[in-house]
C-alpha cells in the first residue's frame, strides 16, 4: 500500500525558474529515497519532462537515481475534472511508490484546481499535502499583465512559502514590493525565502501544507476546456509533427521531429536570438551534440544533456508566426 507520501506542489507564472527550482531540489535528494516527478505543461509536446530526465540522467547528477517523471501537456492539469492528471498520477504512483512526489504545474495552470484533485477523498490516505512553493519574479510587481492575471494571484493565494527568485537581478525596492504585494492578498503571515537560479533549499519542502482548506472553494473557469489523450501521437512520415494550444490569454505552438533529424546548433542559436516571444523551451539534437535551451526575457541560456528521445521545441507568445515552419526547417542539417 501506498500511504501519506509527502507531496509538494512547485508552482509560479512562466518563466518564474520552476525547473531550475526542481533540479536544485532533485541534487539534495536524499540517496535513500525514490522521488516521483509529476510536470505538467501548457503546450502539447512536452519540454519539461526531456530537460529534467535529460539532466538527472546526466554523469554530472549522481545523487539523481531513483527518480520517476512523468509528464502531462497540454495545457491545465485540472482540464476535463482533473481526469488526465488523475490518470498520470496513478501510474507515477504506481510504478515509483515514492517517498516524495513533487508536482510542477504549467505556470499559466490553476493551483488551487490541483489541490483540490489531490485532496480527493481516493487520494486522502495516498497522499499527505506538504508545503506549497510559489516561485515570483519580484520585479514583475510593476508589470500589471502579471498582477491583473488570475492565476499569477492564485498562485500566491495557495503559497505555505513563498520564493523570490532571480533575486540576484532585484534592487532593494523590488524586495520591499513583494513584500508589500503578499501582505496586500492578505498572505502576511506567509514565509518569504530569496534565491536566485532556482536554488531552493530542500527544508522548505517539509511541514503540512497550511492551505488546504481553499480547496473547497468553487472552481475556477477555464478559458480552454479539453481533454487529452495519455497517448503521444506518432510523428509522420514527414519528419515533424505541428501541436498548437491557447488560452489565458497565450499561444502555444510546438514541434516533435524524428530522432534523425539533427538540427546545425548555430544557426538554431542564431533564429532563437531574433524571436521576440514570451518564453522558448526545447531539448535539441545538433551538431555539437545534445542541448536543453531555455529563452525567457529575451535571456538565453543552454545547457548540455546527456541524452533525449527527440528533438522538441516550444514556443509561448502573444502571438504566433507563419513563418516559424519554414525558418525552422532551414537550421537542420
Amino acid at each position: 500500500m501506498i500511504k501519506a507520501v509527502p507531496t509538494n506542489i512547485i508552482t509560479g507564472f512562466l518563466g518564474v525558474g520552476k525547473t531550475s527550482t526542481l533540479l536544485h531540489l532533485l541534487k539534495q535528494k536524499p540517496r535513500s529515497e525514490r522521488w516521483a516527478l509529476l510536470i505538467n505543461e501548457f503546450g502539447e509536446v512536452g519540454v519539461d519532462g526531456a530537460i529534467v530526465s535529460g539532466s538527472v540522467n546526466h554523469p554530472s547528477a549522481p545523487n539523481t537515481k531513483d527518480v520517476f517523471i512523468k509528464e502531462v501537456p497540454g495545457g491545465c492539469m485540472c482540464c476535463a475534472a482533473g481526469l488526465p492528471m488523475q490518470v498520470a498520477l496513478n501510474q507515477l504512483l504506481a510504478i515509483s511508490k515514492p517517498h516524495r512526489l513533487l508536482i510542477e504545474p504549467t505556470g499559466l495552470g490553476h493551483p488551487k484546481e490541483v489541490l483540490q484533485t489531490l485532496s480527493a477523498p481516493h487520494y486522502r490516505d495516498v497522499l499527505e499535502i506538504h508545503n506549497t512553493l510559489t516561485l515570483v519574479d519580484a520585479r514583475k510587481l510593476t508589470d500589471n499583465r502579471y498582477t491583473t492575471h488570475p492565476t499569477f494571484n492564485q498562485q500566491i493565494d495557495i503559497a505555505d512559502v513563498i520564493v523570490g527568485n532571480k533575486h540576484d537581478l532585484y534592487t532593494e525596492k523590488d524586495k520591499v514590493s513583494l513584500s508589500t504585494y503578499i501582505s496586500a492578498r492578505g498572505k502576511e503571515q506567509t514565509p518569504i525565502t530569496f534565491t536566485s537560479h532556482g536554488a531552493v533549499d530542500i527544508s522548505l519542502l517539509i511541514g503540512q501544507s497550511k492551505v488546504v482548506d481553499l480547496i473547497n472553494a468553487p472552481k475556477a473557469e477555464h478559458l480552454h476546456h479539453h481533454e487529452h489523450a495519455q497517448a503521444e501521437p506518432q510523428i509522420p512520415q514527414a519528419g515533424f509533427l505541428k501541436i498548437e494550444n491557447e488560452g489565458e490569454g497565450f499561444h502555444a505552438v510546438g514541434w516533435r521531429y524524428a530522432p534523425d533529424i539533427v538540427f546545425n546548433r548555430q544557426a538554431l542559436l542564431n533564429w532563437i536570438a531574433q524571436l521576440n516571444v514570451e518564453r522558448l523551451k526545447a531539448v535539441v539534437i545538433t551538431t555539437d551534440g545534445i542541448f536543453s535551451l531555455n529563452l525567457a526575457e529575451g535571456m538565453l541560456s543552454e545547457r548540455e544533456l546527456n541524452e533525449c528521445l527527440e528533438t522538441r521545441i516550444e514556443i509561448i507568445a502573444a502571438e504566433t508566426n507563419s513563418e516559424w515552419d519554414a525558418q525552422l526547417a532551414q537550421c537542420k542539417l
